[in-house]
């Protein structure tokens, strides 16, 4: 049966300081760039028939370093949108909004450029790109490498849970996750899985 191969990028700059980084392109550290290469062997063993990537560098850097082929870029992978937060820590949030929590909470509007998201659009963005995946899961595997927030979304999504319970299920930068089927029903068949050192 084939799985949905969720691989979230590796770390970069932002990550390792915990900041925000929706639509901001920033690029992987020598780290991540480390932990995309670690993952090749795991993904080499899945042989994906598809690759979906984020537009943003740090997810196309990552696919690539990871030996991932036949990529496409899918804009729906980008990562949420956090308006007036992006760049910015929960604990620099919290000065302004005391016990703020992104997946109840939500952003504000930020600039132009960072008009910001609720969870319920990130949600149905997902779904849009879900209805994709499952049409190519019938050549095969797929892969789809992208963001913490955003894949913990799609995680949700697949398992037919409202966006806001990807709150549920921490993911970590350079980690292989998959979801499939058992008995004709989602499952979480592996989740969060570091890549061999």
């Amino acid at each position: 049966m084939s799985e949905l191969i969720i691989v979230r990028h590796g770390e970069t700059e932002w990550s390792r300081t915990r900041r925000h980084t929706g639509r901001t392109d920033v690029v992987l550290t020598d780290r991540g760039e480390e932990q995309a290469r670690l993952l090749k062997p795991l993904l080499d063993r899945r042989s994906p028939a598809y690759a979906l990537v984020s537009p943003a560098d740090r997810a196309q850097s990552t696919a690539r370093l990871a030996g991932l082929e036949n990529t496409e870029t899918e804009p729906g992978l980008w990562e949420w949108d956090y308006g007036g937060y992006e760049g910015r820590t929960t604990q620099q949030i919290r000065q302004e909004r005391p016990g703020w929590y992104l997946w109840t909470d939500g952003v504000v509007p930020g600039d132009a450029e960072h008009p910001g998201e609720s969870v319920e659009e990130v949600g149905a963005r997902i779904d849009t790109v879900l209805e994709r995946v499952r049409s190519l899961l019938r050549a095969g595997d797929v892969a789809v490498v992208a963001h913490g927030h955003v894949l913990r979304v799609l995680a949700a999504r697949w398992l037919g849970l409202e966006p806001a319970a990807g709150r549920l299920f921490r993911l970590d930068t350079g980690t292989m996750s998959l979801l499939g089927t058992e008995h004709d029903r989602p499952v979480i068949s592996a989740w969060n899985v570091p890549p061999p050192t």
